[in-house]
C-alpha cells in the first residue's frame, strides 16, 4: 500500500493573454468548478489544467494549490499517470489564493483510478455523437487505439460516417457544425451527399409524412438491430457559442433551450436501447490565445465571451446532470485538454492531435469505470 503524502504547492500560471488583471475578484467571480469525480487508467496521464477550472482572464496572478495522495505538480497543473498500485479511490481538493496569499476560492473532488483490466472480454458496442470535434475523427480514433491494448474490451463502433482519417473500425455521427437541436429534429428532403446538407441520421419520416426522430428505426437500419452498450455525446458549443457573453440570463436562456433539445435526444435513445448507458462530456474550454480567436472569427467572437459561456454551460450541465440518472456518466472532458499545447495557435476551439488524444484519454477512462462497476 502507498504511504499517504500530501501535494500541496503554489504557482503562477502563465496563459498568454491581451486582457488586463481583474479587480476585486472573489471567491463567487472565480467561480471554480469540479465535476463530483473523474477517472484515470494505469498507463494513461490524466491531468486538471488549472486555466480550465476557475472563470478569469488572468490565471496567472493566482496561486493553485492542491492536495491529493498521488499525482504531481507542474507549471500549469496538476498530473498524474496512475500506476496498479493507485488503483481506488483519491480525494483531491484545489484551493485558490488571491496576490495577496489570501485564499479566495476553494473546491474538491475524487479521483477514481479503474484496474486496467476492467472489462477485459467482454463485448463492447460503442456509438459517438457530436460536432466538429467528433468530426474530426482523432479523438475516436485514440479512443480506439486504447481500446485495443491488452486487457479491454472486443469494442465495435457503431455510426454511418466513416471519414477518410478513421482508424480501422472507427464510425461514429460526428458532424462539424451541428447541435442537439439539428440531431433532434433536422430532415433534409433533398440531401446533397455532404454533412452541411443531409438528415440527421436519427430522423425519418413517419407514417403521417412528418419528420421525426426515430432512434429504434437508425439502429435497426443502420446499425444491423445492434444496440449500443454506451453512447456518447459531446455537444453544446454550436448550440451555445454565439450566446450574448455579457449578458448572463441570455446565456441561461440558451442553455435550457438547449436542454430542451437534450431530452429530446436523450429520451429516443432511452426508448431505443433501455439497456444502454450514456456519456455527457463536458463542453471543452477555449484555446488560451485571443490570438486563436482572431484568426476564426476576426473580431465577431472572443476567447473571452466563449470563456464565460462555456464556463456556465459546464456548471449548468454538472447541475441538471451529476447524479440524477444512474445510466449517465459525466465525462470531465474540459479538466484534460491543455488550454496552450492541445491547441493550435490558430484555432479558437478546435484542439490539435495532442489536445484531441486527451478527450479520447478521458473519454477511455469513463468507459473503464463503467465496464469496472459493471463487474462488481
Amino acid at each position: 500500500m502507498r504511504t499517504f503524502q500530501t501535494i500541496l504547492f503554489s504557482l503562477f500560471v502563465f496563459v498568454p493573454t491581451i486582457c488586463s488583471a481583474e479587480q476585486n475578484t472573489t471567491a463567487t467571480s472565480l467561480q471554480l468548478t469540479l465535476p463530483e469525480k473523474f477517472y484515470a487508467v494505469p498507463g494513461v496521464e490524466m491531468s486538471i489544467y488549472f486555466d480550465n477550472v476557475v472563470l478569469t482572464k488572468t490565471p496567472e496572478i493566482y496561486g493553485f494549490h492542491v492536495k491529493c495522495d498521488i499525482g504531481a505538480a507542474q507549471t500549469r497543473r496538476w498530473t498524474i499517470t496512475p500506476t496498479a498500485e493507485d488503483v481506488g479511490e483519491h480525494e483531491l481538493s484545489i484551493h485558490v489564493s488571491g496576490p495577496d496569499g489570501e485564499q479566495v476560492a476553494s473546491a474538491a473532488t475524487r479521483l477514481r483510478v479503474i484496474p486496467a483490466d476492467a472489462g477485459a472480454g467482454r463485448e463492447l458496442r460503442l456509438l459517438i455523437v457530436g460536432d466538429s470535434l467528433t468530426h474530426a475523427t482523432v479523438y475516436a480514433n485514440e479512443l480506439a487505439r486504447l481500446l485495443s491494448l491488452p486487457a479491454n474490451p472486443r469494442w465495435t463502433m457503431l455510426g454511418t460516417h466513416q471519414p477518410k482519417q478513421a482508424a480501422e473500425g472507427v464510425a461514429h455521427e460526428g458532424y462539424g457544425g451541428w447541435t442537439w437541436k439539428r440531431f433532434a429534429s433536422q430532415y433534409e428532403p433533398h440531401p446533397d451527399g455532404t454533412y452541411r446538407k443531409r438528415s440527421s441520421p436519427f430522423v425519418y419520416l413517419a407514417d403521417d409524412g412528418k419528420p421525426q426522430i426515430d432512434v429504434k428505426r437508425y439502429l435497426a437500419k443502420e446499425c444491423g438491430g445492434q444496440l449500443p452498450d454506451s453512447v456518447i455525446f459531446m455537444l453544446g458549443i454550436n448550440d451555445c457559442f454565439g450566446a450574448p457573453p455579457d449578458d448572463p440570463e441570455a446565456i441561461d436562456v440558451r442553455i435550457d433551450a438547449m436542454f430542451k433539445q437534450t431530452d429530446v435526444v436523450l429520451e429516443a435513445f432511452r426508448e431505443a436501447a433501455p439497456e444502454a448507458e450514456f456519456g455527457l462530456c463536458l463542453t471543452t474550454p477555449p484555446n488560451s490565445r485571443e490570438a486563436a480567436f482572431q484568426a476564426n472569427y476576426k473580431g465577431r467572437f472572443h476567447r473571452w465571451g466563449w470563456k464565460r459561456i462555456q464556463h456556465r454551460l459546464v456548471q449548468r450541465q454538472l447541475e441538471r446532470f451529476a447524479g440524477n440518472d444512474p445510466a449517465m456518466i459525466i465525462v470531465p472532458t474540459q479538466l484534460n485538454l491543455d488550454p496552450i499545447d492541445g491547441y493550435p495557435v490558430n484555432n479558437g476551439v478546435h484542439p490539435n492531435a495532442s489536445g484531441y488524444q486527451q478527450i479520447g484519454a478521458t473519454i477511455y477512462a469513463c468507459l473503464k469505470a463503467r465496464l469496472f462497476e459493471a463487474s462488481r
